[in-house]
């Protein structure tokens, strides 16, 4: 998953390039790409941005280490590294010592959980809407107005928005585990033998 824009690509530079080649490559590929010159705004919009990150050193280098920048980060890409950073966040805050137990796994088992609930919650919504929808098609309406009608429709619409809502975090959600599974995390293998040991007396 590209979670930016690779601003290397963008200007068509190296990852070494110093600053007046930087300049030089965004001034070159900006005549093309500017608007006033026939070219899309959007393109142009990307460079710009491009061209911002790497003439900033502290974002420059966030991106060389991270392979990622918030500005230029697509919104459902930074809602999966919110995921992940919070998942972070919990295992740093472990007091459990390091080698101890396995936070990369712990990570991936709460993803899979939190996939699950949520595949269980549409389930419910789906059984809710089916409810609503047999009570629209057995309701008589008044021929002046529809009141009852309206409401029930508006909830099966809610209920359907909800359905999307939960669809969208599932993707994220798996999307997250996939960015976690390359990892491997080494557990210190003495104390794990010293669990078993006690839990075996």
């Amino acid at each position: 998953m590209a979670m930016v824009i690779d601003p290397y690509m963008m200007l068509d530079i190296e990852r070494d390039a110093d600053d007046q080649e930087i300049k030089s490559a965004y001034r070159k590929a900006a005549k093309n790409a500017h608007p006033d010159s026939g070219g899309d705004s959007e393109q142009f919009a990307r460079l710009q941005s491009a061209f911002d990150l790497l003439k900033d050193p502290v974002r420059r280098r966030v991106y060389d280490d991270t392979g990622y920048d918030p500005q230029m980060a697509d919104q459902k890409d930074l809602k999966v590294l919110m995921m992940i950073e919070t998942l972070v966040n919990d295992f740093i805050l472990d007091e459990r010592e390091p080698g101890s137990f396995d936070p990369v796994a712990a990570m991936r088992r709460k993803l899979s959980d939190d996939i699950l609930k949520n595949r269980f919650h549409i389930l419910e919504l789906e059984r809710h809407r089916a409810r609503v929808r047999k009570h629209m098609d057995r309701l008589g309406k008044r021929p002046d107005t529809d009141v009852l009608g309206s409401m029930l429709r508006a909830r099966s619409q809610s209920i359907s928005e909800a359905i999307k809502q939960s669809e969208i975090q599932i993707d994220a959600i798996e999307q997250a585990y996939t960015m976690l599974e390359s990892y491997s995390y080494e557990i210190d293998r003495t104390d794990m033998d010293e669990e078993h040991a006690k839990a075996a007396e």
